[in-house]
């Protein structure tokens, strides 16, 4: 099942929750700063990006402005804690599956997300119209 991470005033978590519905692909929406994500979550999270904090630490953000200094020299266990207390620096929506990770919205990235089926079943049709 998808889950989808999101912010309430987030533009591209709207794009990702339409894109989704339109495509039928259920997920679950967590708005992250009435429920904070829990500490396996946020490790998950990180285990999967390519970049580490890079990838989920929002540099448009007052905080991130003031204490960039702060977040390079802090030791991984607390930086998941300060996550968990303030998710507002996290980008959004991130979207999750338990094997792949999307942080922010790409309309043609946000398709790894449709079942391999599917996937393999669109590549067919779109075959046959090629040979048409």
């Amino acid at each position: 099942m998808v889950t989808l991470f999101v912010t309430p005033s987030c533009t591209s978590c709207r794009k990702a929750r339409k894109w989704l519905q339109a495509n039928d692909i259920d997920f679950a929406e967590r708005n992250i700063l009435s429920e904070s994500l829990t500490l396996p979550e946020i490790m998950e999270i990180f285990r999967l990006t390519d970049n580490g904090t890079e990838d989920l630490i929002s540099t448009r953000t007052e905080w991130f402005e003031k204490n960039i200094d702060h977040l390079d020299g802090m030791h991984l266990t607390d930086l998941y804690c300060f996550i968990q207390d303030n998710p507002s620096i996290l980008r959004s929506p991130i979207i999750h599956d338990g094997k792949r990770l999307m942080v922010g919205f790409n309309e043609f990235q946000i398709r790894r997300f449709i079942p391999k089926s599917v996937r393999t079943s669109l590549l067919h049709e779109a075959r046959l119209l090629d040979r048409a």
